[in-house]
C-alpha cells in the first residue's frame, strides 16, 4: 500500500483532500473562535478567605517556558517532523492528516482546559501576590474574605489554575506526535528494539518537563498540573485514532486501505466533472449560444418522442382488459417454445 500512495502528492490530490474535508476545518476555525471567547470572559472567583492564604504565599515568578514557545515545540514541532516524511515518501494525505489531527487535538484541549479554568476559578499558588502587590492584606471584616487592590488582569490571571494550561497544551501536541512516531516506526512490532520507544516517550518527557516546570514557577498546584496533562494525552488519543489506525495495526504507518480507495474514488469524480464542465464551456465558446439552444431542443424532443413511445403500447385501448390475458399468454408460450424447443402445457 505504501508504493501505491507515494505518487500522491500536494499538487495532484490537495484540492480533493480539500474538498473532502472542508467541514472539518471549518469546525477547526468555529473551536478557535470559541477558544477566543473562553479566554475573553471572566472566570469564576472563588473564595478566598484569610486562612486560607497559608497555602497561597508563595512568590511571583515569571515563566520558565513562556506561553508562545508551547505552540512552537507542541505544534510547529510536529509539523515540521510531518512535513520531513511527506518529503521523503510523498504521502500528501499522511500530511494532511497529520497537520489536521495534531490541530483537533491541541484545540480541542484549549476548549475544555480554558472551560474548565473560568468554571472553577482557583486561585494560583502565588495568589496573595496578585491580589496584594505591596504585601499589604486587606479582608473582609465579616466574611474575612480577601479584598484585592492589585491590577485588574493579573488578579483575572490568578483565578485560572485549575487545571494547567501550559500541562495539557503539552500532551496534546508531543502526546500526538508521540502517537505518530510510533506507528511510523512501527515500535510495537515486537521485535524486541528498545530504541523506537525511547524515540516515542521523548515527546512525552518534554511535555513532562514542561508540566513541571509550571509547579516550580508557583504558577500551578500538582494536581493542576496531573489534570491537564491527563486531558491532553487522553484527546491526542482520541485524535490520532481518529485519522489514523493503531499503531500495533498491519497498516499503522499510513492510514487503511478503504480510506485509500475512497479518495481515489473521489479524485477520479473530481477530474470527470471538471473534463465534463471543460468540454461543455468549449462547445459553447466554438458553436455559440444559438447552437446551444437548438441542441437543447433537439434533446427535448427526442426524450418526449422517447416517453411517447415506451407509453403507447400501455395505453392501447383493452390492453388491460380481461379477455387480453390469454392472448398475451399464447404470445409468450409461442416465444418460450420457440427459444427452448419445450412444448408448454
Amino acid at each position: 500500500m505504501a508504493d501505491q500512495l507515494r505518487c500522491y502528492t500536494m499538487r495532484s490530490h490537495g484540492m480533493v483532500l480539500a474538498r473532502l474535508h472542508m467541514y472539518d476545518w471549518i469546525i477547526l476555525l468555529l473551536l478557535a473562535v470559541i477558544d477566543g471567547l473562553l479566554n475573553l470572559i471572566e472566570p469564576f472567583h472563588r473564595f478566598v478567605g484569610k486562612d486560607m492564604m497559608t497555602d497561597l504565599r508563595y512568590p511571583l515568578k515569571g515563566n520558565t517556558v513562556p506561553f508562545w514557545a508551547v505552540p512552537i515545540f507542541g505544534i510547529i514541532l510536529p509539523w515540521a517532523i510531518f512535513f520531513g516524511i511527506y518529503f521523503k515518501k510523498k504521502n500528501f494525505y499522511d500530511l494532511h492528516h497529520g497537520i489536521l489531527g495534531i490541530l483537533y487535538s491541541v484545540l480541542i484541549t484549549a476548549v475544555i482546559t480554558d472551560a474548565i479554568k473560568d468554571g472553577v476559578g482557583r486561585p494560583r499558588p502565588d495568589f496573595f501576590w496578585r491580589c496584594f502587590p505591596d504585601g499589604k492584606d486587606v479582608y473582609d471584616n465579616i466574611t474575612t474574605g480577601v479584598i484585592c487592590h492589585g491590577e485588574k488582569s493579573v488578579i483575572k490571571e490568578g483565578h485560572k489554575s485549575f487545571p494547567s494550561g501550559h500541562s495539557s497544551w503539552s500532551f496534546a501536541g508531543l502526546g500526538f506526535l508521540a502517537w505518530y512516531l510510533a506507528g511510523k516506526i512501527t515500535a510495537f512490532d515486537r521485535r524486541g528494539h528498545v530504541a523506537k520507544l525511547c524515540i516515542v516517550f521523548l515527546p512525552l518527557l518534554t511535555a513532562s518537563l514542561v508540566a513541571v516546570s509550571r509547579v516550580d514557577d508557583y504558577w500551578h498546584h500538582w494536581q493542576d498540573v496531573f489534570t491537564g496533562a491527563l486531558i491532553g494525552l487522553t484527546v491526542a488519543s482520541f485524535c490520532y485514532l481518529q485519522f489514523f489506525p493503531y499503531p500495533f495495526d498491519a497498516d499503522g504507518t499510513s492510514f487503511s486501505l478503504f480510506y485509500c480507495q475512497l479518495l481515489r474514488f473521489r479524485f477520479v469524480q473530481h477530474v470527470t466533472k471538471t473534463m465534463h464542465l471543460l468540454g461543455s464551456f468549449l462547445a459553447s465558446c466554438i458553436h455559440g449560444p444559438a447552437s446551444r439552444r437548438t441542441q437543447q431542443q433537439k434533446c427535448k424532443l427526442l426524450q418526449c418522442a422517447t416517453n411517447r413511445d415506451r407509453n403507447s403500447q400501455y395505453s392501447r385501448p383493452g390492453w388491460n382488459h380481461p379477455t387480453r390475458h390469454s392472448q398475451r399468454r399464447g404470445v409468450w408460450k409461442q416465444i418460450v417454445r420457440s427459444k427452448s424447443g419445450v412444448e408448454m402445457s
